[in-house]
């Protein structure tokens, strides 16, 4: 007579391919690039017929959320008034191919800026402790700058037996 004995059997962890994921998120960023050199124009050309020459974009987020603040305008006559402006802007959503236009205001279209940037650049911004600045929309030389400041957090532990 023969003793079988029961062995518990390990199961095989799952195999996770994300070789897709990858290709998805090199297409997106791909896509989200080529948009975005056109819808500067866009932006900078709808500011610069308002005589605007400069526009500061505040945001701050942490515990995973953040906001545009503050939308501050400097016009060439010294008005600080952002008009009414429309504007098509270019969009892409992630795991998609197709390119979608959309007509914003051109304070929305600001912020799309922005929260695009934001999220190629510093994906997470909002996370955590997170982080505050400033986009600045330079309208003569089409530049936008963006002064970034993660927050953190810091722990010292010690210790002591005695």
């Amino acid at each position: 007579m023969s003793e079988h004995t029961d062995q518990p059997s390990t199961p095989n962890p799952p195999v996770i391919d994300t070789s897709d994921w990858i290709e998805k998120d090199k297409a997106f960023a791909t896509l989200s690039e080529s948009i975005r050199p056109a819808n500067k124009q866009v932006v900078f050309h709808a500011l610069a017929a308002a005589g605007i020459i400069c526009v500061v974009v505040t945001f701050d987020g942490s515990g995973d959320s953040g906001q545009i603040e503050d939308i501050e305008v400097q016009a060439a006559d010294g008005s600080s008034i952002l008009p009414e402006t429309s504007v098509e802007i270019a969009q892409v959503q992630w795991g998609s191919s197709e390119i979608r236009r959309t007509m914003q205001s051109l304070r929305d279209a600001i912020e799309t800026l922005a929260y695009d940037f934001l999220a190629e650049t510093h994906c997470g911004w909002e996370n955590n402790a997170g982080a505050f600045g400033e986009f600045t929309f330079d309208v003569e030389t089409h530049a936008i700058t963006l002064d970034y400041n993660e927050r953190f957090e810091d722990s010292e532990h010690t210790q002591h037996v005695f």
